[in-house]
């Protein structure tokens, strides 16, 4: 009698497991060698966080995971996995871990050259549709991605084949995306001409010019789309106008220059192309929920707790 696929699943997932608790031992993110790969361990629930999400897909081993994208809310654990296609800012908490059966997962950057090429030299099926669709989504976990990914895992026992090994096992981990569930939404996103691959150039741009005066129709311009039907794909995709979306990108880089590079409340406005000092504390106060000093003052005393 043959091996189930849940009996299968279980023993990878042990496996996965024991190698992430290791790995993980003693720091709640572990950047490994493996380019673009980190672990996570985490022994109690959080509270929710404000965080922009990168390309990526997202794995949990034990515990469950909660994600807030607009309206809409996302919740994983072992049986399912979290692909997010642009960057997205959500809301994000550990719903689920305790000292005795912490959160353990991962994330994976995803290569956007490597999946890009991965589609134009597969032989795979066309998008289903062109249009937009939302840039984070949760697919089943199947044993065989779960199985690249135990592999991926192993290699950091030997760490000098990661350089030849782990960009094989990095493209196969992405093969079987392309090829799951959620695989039509992301080669859309990689097949060159699409809206949603337009949409998600501007994306890209915005992330690299936030602190620019943001100007729609030029956007629009540069997806190769009128101003509404930009507007509305955009939205699609990041549940949030473009105006939000530049608006949550410059809070976070402020936020992230006060923490780790001690600038002042002022600097870091202007820093992140606010040009009134008072309309970035109201800003910061409405999305973080404390005015800039003392959001950052709290946070420092729970690194330091």
């Amino acid at each position: 009698m043959g091996v189930s696929e849940d009996e299968q699943r279980n023993v990878v997932l042990n496996d996965m497991r024991t190698k992430i608790a290791r790995w993980t031992e003693g720091e709640e993110v572990h950047e490994s060698l493996i380019p673009g790969l980190n672990l996570f361990q985490i022994p109690e629930p959080t509270a929710p966080k404000s965080v922009v999400s990168e390309p990526s897909i997202c794995l949990i081993v034990q515990g469950m995971k909660r994600l807030i994208v607009g309206e809409e809310t996302l919740e994983y654990s072992p049986e399912r996995y979290l692909l997010t296609s642009v960057h997205v800012p959500t809301i994000v908490q550990v719903s689920e871990a305790s000292p005795e059966r912490p959160y353990l997962g991962l994330r994976l950057r995803i290569d956007q050259q490597q999946l890009t090429q991965l589609v134009s030299d597969s032989e795979l099926p066309p998008p289903r549709n062109s249009q937009p669709e939302r840039g984070m989504m949760v697919g089943k976990l199947t044993v065989p991605l779960l199985s690249a990914f135990q592999r991926l895992l192993g290699l950091l026992d030997e760490p000098q084949d990661i350089p030849i090994l782990a960009p094989t096992l990095q493209k196969e981990i992405i093969y079987r995306l392309l090829v799951g569930e959620q695989g039509p939404r992301l080669r859309e996103i990689a097949a060159d001409g699409s809206q949603t691959n337009h949409i998600a150039h501007t994306i890209e741009w915005l992330q690299e010019n936030f602190s620019q005066p943001l100007k729609v129709d030029e956007l629009a311009s540069m997806a190769q789309m009128s101003n509404s039907t930009f507007y509305q794909h955009f939205r699609s995709m990041t549940a949030l106008s473009p105006l939000q979306y530049q608006k949550r990108l410059r809070l976070q880089e402020a936020r992230r220059l006060m923490l780790s590079e001690s600038l002042d409340a002022a600097s870091a406005g202007f820093q992140v192309g606010y040009e009134s000092a008072s309309q970035f504390s109201r800003e910061y106060r409405r999305h973080f929920g404390a005015p800039p000093v003392r959001d950052i003052q709290q946070l420092r005393e729970v690194v330091q707790a």
